[in-house]
């Protein structure tokens, strides 16, 4: 491959380090403010820019969904190398849930035509990891998941799969939607020309409108789930000490089937 096109699926998040505050009148993650770069996503970036690298030619193009037409994150992904980016942002994607972001996504790759889509497994503020795998449905490509190695050559994808007992190898034609995991590469650090380049590179901005995506579709319209209350968690009960007096194998045995663990 002389030229490889790698689309990195971004999310812009609330500060971690920030305490997280929920819209008391939807239950969902107040984003009020400067967003930031996922942490999880910046190995997809870093992942993406080396296989561009590798191919011996090629770009990366980042895609996000964000309100206010936020960019902080996404120009820290520029920064670190990424040639241009997409943003859709809309106030009627308020609400959205993982199927609905996942069709607005799939509606800005297209427009990119990717030989290569990378994502994290999951975000840090969602923790579905779902929308990878719904992103390559409905881009009808085939997907693969937890990806700790990867190669590119010969219109094909090869992998090294994270799994319990080791990796599986798995290849796949390209295009195709892979998830890469936390320690796949090393994020490199924005440098100060990268910052200075990154101000100057082009982030597209899209609506819904622009995306010809159906009324309802998406948004709080379209999501197939309601979070609809929240309780704090239950405070952590004190454990209890079985002291050894000759049945204590009994009575460990007795409360574990009493929480029908055997």
């Amino acid at each position: 491959m002389r030229f490889m096109n790698v689309v990195v699926c971004v999310k812009q998040i609330p500060d971690p380090a920030a305490p997280a505050r929920l819209d008391p009148s939807t239950w969902t993650l107040e984003r009020e403010g400067k967003l930031i770069l996922d942490e999880s996503d910046s190995y997809g970036v870093e992942m993406g820019l080396q296989l561009a690298d590798q191919a011996g030619g090629g770009e990366v193009t980042l895609v996000s969904m964000a309100p206010r037409n936020e960019t902080s994150g996404l120009r820290t992904a520029l920064a670190m190398g990424a040639a241009r980016a997409i943003l859709v942002s809309d106030p009627v994607l308020g609400g959205s849930d993982a199927l609905g972001t996942a069709k607005v996504l799939a509606a800005a790759i297209r427009r990119a035509e990717p030989d290569l889509v990378v994502a994290a497994t999951e975000s840090t503020d969602g923790y579905t990891g779902t929308l990878p795998v719904q992103l390559a449905e409905l881009l009808g490509f085939p997907s693969v998941t937890f990806v700790k190695k990867v190669t590119v050559g010969d219109g094909k994808v090869h992998v090294e799969r994270q799994t319990e007992a080791g990796f599986d190898e798995v290849e796949t034609p390209l295009p195709a939607v892979i998830t890469v995991t936390a320690g796949v590469v090393e994020p490199r650090y924005p440098s100060f020309k990268g910052i200075m380049a990154a101000k100057g590179k082009p982030v597209d901005q899209l609506t819904v409108a622009d995306l010809g995506l159906p009324e309802g579709s998406v948004g709080a319209a379209g999501a197939r789930q309601e979070v609809v209350s929240v309780e704090p968690a239950e405070s952590r009960k004190a454990g209890e000490i079985i002291v050894d007096e000759g049945d204590a194998h009994t009575r460990i045995v007795a409360y574990l089937e009493q929480l029908k663990v055997i």
